[in-house]
């Protein structure tokens, strides 16, 4: 199984979502999961792990088990140094027990150009970055989800459903 994990932040709360899907190219999910943070910590600028991590970790809680991948809407390492991002995080706190593939929308300043994907015809990139798997696979993996867009369906609806029900 896999994963996909986004959380949207008003204020002091946030909003964690999550879609469970049976292989890269299905269009619908199997699950989706929400969880309401009432508490979270404040931005700090390169330490955004801080406010995320715990987020997904407590949408992580309603599954049965862990899956085999999870996605998440932004990095695994920060740059081509490989600083770790809020996907490293993730993966350690997870024991290495499950692959962990960062899809940012934006790029962050030192992102290496061979992060670049790019779905459709559409000339913006997504930025793919991975721990548990060879990152060339890893891209390989979005480039083959189902959706005809920049932005795979069902990262779409991951996203939709974090900002939705805050």
């Amino acid at each position: 199984m896999i994963f996909a994990v986004d959380v949207d932040y008003r204020a002091s709360q946030a909003f964690a979502a999550g879609v469970l899907f049976q292989n890269w190219e299905a269009e619908e999910s199997i699950e989706e999961l929400t969880a309401p943070i009432a508490t979270v910590a404040a931005y700090e600028p390169g330490q955004f792990y801080k406010r995320e991590l715990p987020c997904i970790l407590e949408l992580l809680k309603q599954l049965r088990q862990l899956p085999e991948c999870i996605v998440i809407d932004g990095y695994v390492y920060l740059d081509r140094n490989q600083k770790p991002g809020l996907g490293k995080r993730l993966y350690d706190a997870l024991e290495e027990k499950a692959v962990v593939i960062g899809v940012a929308k934006s790029r962050f300043k030192d992102t290496p150009p061979e992060t670049e994907v790019f779905r459709g015809d559409s000339k913006r990139a997504l930025y793919v970055t991975a721990i548990g798997i060879n990152e060339t696979d890893a891209k390989a993996c979005i480039m083959r989800m189902h959706g005809e867009h920049r932005l795979p369906t069902i990262l779409k609806r991951v996203d939709q459903l974090s900002k939705r029900l805050l």
